[in-house]
């Protein structure tokens, strides 16, 4: 017959405070990754993936953490222009041209025409020019915030002849506010600045020529794209 066990047998041996802690922050651990995969997660393109200013260069610092994987198409182009230009690195390429975008949408905005010109091809700083002589015309000054870092996607890179070309894709989120140069309101109505947040996708194509000393790229072509 078995004997019953005695009191001291039966309970159970509480488990030192060290292993509780452990266990605990396991527990923890895993609840906030299940948190992460269910919250964490956007539906779409976010502008706010990408980020900063600078003209683009070859000699961008990387960050191809930030910048989207290319898709077969996209690499097939850039071979044409890699065997032109080994050194071109898409991913530097995308860093550097998102950092132009910012400072150009800014430059225009401020009607700063000595930071655009360098940035710019003639026939663009021309059509910038114009927009801004007109703002001032109107004697209306702007300015503007992201209000998330551009989205960048390299959409192709080929070569010309003697010029290399990058088509890039933008996505923002922007906030603008335009006032009087006077000081007056630009909204007669409410007497408040006019302030307008507004989301933009664009396609930018980039070109410089090949071999030429100075390495970086300018903006030669603006047009619409699908959001």
């Amino acid at each position: 017959m078995a004997h019953p066990r005695s009191r001291a047998e039966s309970q159970e041996v509480p488990l030192p405070v060290q292993f509780q802690i452990v266990i605990f922050a396991v527990i923890a651990a895993i609840v906030l990754f299940q948190l992460y995969n269910v919250l964490g997660k956007r539906v779409g393109r976010q502008p706010q993936e990408d980020a900063k200013a600078l003209p683009p260069s070859p000699t961008a610092t990387p960050e191809a953490s930030k910048t989207p994987a290319l898709d077969a198409a996209t690499l097939a182009s850039i071979a044409g222009l890699k065997a032109r230009d080994p050194a071109f690195d898409p991913n530097r390429f995308v860093e550097g041209a998102r950092q132009a975008y910012e400072t150009i949408v800014r430059g225009y905005a401020a009607g700063d025409r000595a930071a655009l010109a360098p940035l710019l091809t003639p026939n663009v700083m021309a059509s910038f020019d114009a927009g801004i002589t007109a703002r001032e015309t109107r004697g209306e000054t702007e300015t503007v915030e992201f209000l998330f870092p551009p989205r960048a996607d390299l959409e192709g890179a080929t070569v010309q002849g003697d010029k290399a070309v990058a088509k890039v894709r933008f996505l923002a989120e922007l906030r603008s506010r335009v006032t009087k140069a006077s000081g007056e309101t630009a909204d007669s109505v409410t007497g408040e600045p006019l302030v307008e947040e507004r989301r933009t996708a664009e396609h930018w194509t980039f070109e410089r020529t090949l071999g030429a000393a100075d390495p970086n790229w300018v903006l030669a072509r603006v047009e619409p794209a699908n959001a």
